[in-house]
């Protein structure tokens, strides 16, 4: 098999300047660049939404309307340290982890109507 050197040291080259003389600081501001977008578009937005779900599931009380991520419906009777105990349509119980509630349903529930016009 064929190595070609330019190939194999391409990661090297792009940060060193192509002429003698000429500074390398297009290479870097390129790749600080890249890193800057990859942080707002990605990792800060994510932080944000794990920061919000972490404050949802400390706020949670006895009697609101819930949806876990598995799309069950229902209504926290009981609330543990990691767990819940959630009543579901048919006078049924279920035990689920706090990391399994995907959001809360009481809210979205009382907006429908403000956010529809009159029929």
């Amino acid at each position: 098999m064929l190595s070609y050197p330019a190939n194999e040291a391409m990661g090297v080259m792009l940060l060193m300047p192509s002429k003698p003389g000429e500074s390398p600081l297009p290479g870097f501001l390129a790749f600080f660049l890249i890193i800057v977008v990859f942080y707002f578009f990605m990792i800060r937005p994510q932080l944000r939404k794990t920061k919000e779900q972490r404050k949802f599931l400390e706020r949670m009380n006895k009697g609101d309307r819930i949806v876990t991520l598995g799309g069950i419906h229902g209504k926290i009777a009981e609330i543990k340290d990691t767990t819940l105990i959630i009543d579901v349509e048919g006078g049924g119980k279920l035990k689920v982890e706090k990391s399994a509630i995907s959001h809360e349903f009481t809210k979205k529930a009382n907006e429908q109507p403000a956010k529809g016009g009159s029929a």
